[in-house]
């Protein structure tokens, strides 16, 4: 992982998974709504061209045991290695593949609902072993690396809070798409980290990348030429920590608004079908609600008023502050009373 590769690709995998995540959580959340949502830790891959229900769980899976071996390898170099680094790096792919492993065990023996708090324990695992193999890190992450690695720690952390808090309390759209935010944001910290701690056009003005050979490897390590060289760089992490979050939370509001907005339209529409299909005139309902609105009330008590159809009235309630509120009450027990205001 100590390369420019190293960081992409982990990165990217990151970014569409959490990116995967939080659209699917918000859809969950506008199709259920707020009383039957209940958070998830994977999504089945279902789309028309392609149905694949565990890809999420198979790819999380072969990925880790692919990048754990290579970290083994010691790749590029394919030489058997069991340096502290390449161990540790190791270590939290093989924390992934054990929770995306035994998930995949639970879905396919059919027994998510009695082992969902245990899945939500192995997927909270994976954050706080990386948490903790980030912070006690045998690798001198010093001067400007450093401060991009200890600002990776504070993502990683807000994904740990998250997911445990996640497995106490599934039915929390906050603590779900909090969790899906993080690890876009892990994603795309890991990327800029690629670029801006390995491609020397990056690297902020006043710093320089200097590779240092380390056994087979290579390693960069950036150094600032003084004091204010190297604080102006530290600011500029900031403003992309900041930056980055911001376009983060930019994108999540506009699914949040497009997705529930359009859930909310849905069942208006499927709420305005119903009543035709009862055989109520909803459009002459209206029209005599508006026309009782208009007549003028000077009592300060409640008016009621009703105006009958053949399979609906219209129970008018007065007017309150200008306002005048009126229920539609169909005929049949069984039928839900719809909510009409009239100004």
């Amino acid at each position: 992982m100590g390369t420019f590769v190293g960081h992409i690709v982990p990165g990217l995998s990151l970014l569409l998974l959490g990116l995967w995540h939080t659209f699917n959580t918000i859809k969950d959340y506008s199709l259920k709504g707020k009383t039957s949502f209940s958070s998830k830790f994977w999504y089945p891959f279902n789309f028309p061209l392609l149905k694949f229900k565990y890809l999420e769980l198979i790819f999380i899976f072969t990925f880790s045991i692919f990048a754990a071996t290579l970290q083994v390898l010691d790749f590029p170099h394919f030489q058997f290695s069991l340096e502290c680094i390449n161990l540790e790096h190791m270590t939290i792919f093989l924390h992934l593949a054990i929770y995306s492993g035994f998930t995949l065990a639970v879905e396919l023996t059919n027994s998510p609902e009695n082992l969902s708090g245990l899945v939500g324990i192995l997927a909270s695992s994976v954050f706080g072993q990386e948490l903790f193999l980030l912070h006690f890190h045998s690798a001198d992450h010093a001067g400007l690396e450093g401060h991009y690695h200890w600002l990776l720690q504070v993502i990683v952390f807000v994904s740990l809070i998250s997911a445990v808090g996640m497995t106490s309390y599934p039915g929390s759209f906050a603590l779900a798409i909090l969790l899906s935010v993080s690890v876009v944001f892990q994603g795309w910290w890991f990327m800029n980290m690629g670029f801006m701690l390995w491609v020397p056009s990056f690297v902020p003005n006043g710093c320089t990348v200097n590779w240092i050979e380390h056994g087979n490897d290579i390693h960069g390590a950036i150094t600032c030429v003084n004091d204010e060289a190297s604080s102006r760089a530290t600011a500029v992490a900031n403003l992309q920590f900041s930056w980055i979050l911001g376009g983060i939370l930019i994108l999540t509001s506009f699914l949040c608004l497009k997705l529930v907005g359009k859930s909310r339209l849905r069942n208006q529409s499927t709420e305005y079908e119903q009543l035709h299909s009862r055989g109520v005139d909803v459009s002459q309902i209206l029209m005599d609600v508006v026309d009782v609105s208009k007549q003028q009330v000077h009592s300060k008590d409640t008016v009621c008023r009703i105006l009958r159809h053949s399979d609906a009235h219209v129970d008018t309630c007065g007017y309150f502050n200008g306002h005048c509120v009126e229920h539609l009450v169909p005929t049949s027990n069984t039928d839900t009373p719809t909510r009409i205001n009239v100004t």
